[in-house]
């Protein structure tokens, strides 16, 4: 079964590092979390808020071992009034015989604020 796994962080600042050093912690805990490798994934979606513009967070994933060749786009966030800044948002689609509600989405820093609900589900562990 091919399911989302959703995630968000936020970068301190726009430049290359803050932007791949979130990118990177969340790729990470996203995988580690949902217990996938690279071969499991089909694809990755990465948005960022207008605010980051000075690097790609797709390449801090494909920096990481054996996600080389795994696709990844990435493309500008919705510019809405009053949104949380600095923020990229993640949708990987991966191969997994989890139940919809075993699957642990991942928010990191500022962007825990976007999904609180799932911040206190009972399979997320503790940060």
């Amino acid at each position: 079964m091919i399911r989302g796994i959703r995630g968000a962080a936020t970068a301190e600042n726009n430049s290359e590092e803050a932007i791949w050093t979130a990118a990177e912690e969340l790729f990470r805990k996203m995988a580690v979390e949902n217990k996938i490798s690279p071969e499991q994934v089909s694809s990755v979606i990465i948005t960022a808020t207008p605010d980051l513009n000075a690097a790609f967070p797709a390449k801090a994933l494909r920096e990481l071992k054996g996600w080389t060749h795994v696709p990844v786009m990435c493309m500008s966030e919705i510019d809405v009034p009053g949104s949380l800044e600095k923020c990229i948002r993640v949708m990987m689609h991966t191969d997994t015989e989890k139940d919809q509600q075993e699957i642990r989405h991942i928010y990191l820093g500022g962007a825990e604020v976007l999904r609180p609900d799932l911040q206190k589900s009972p399979g997320l562990t503790e940060k």
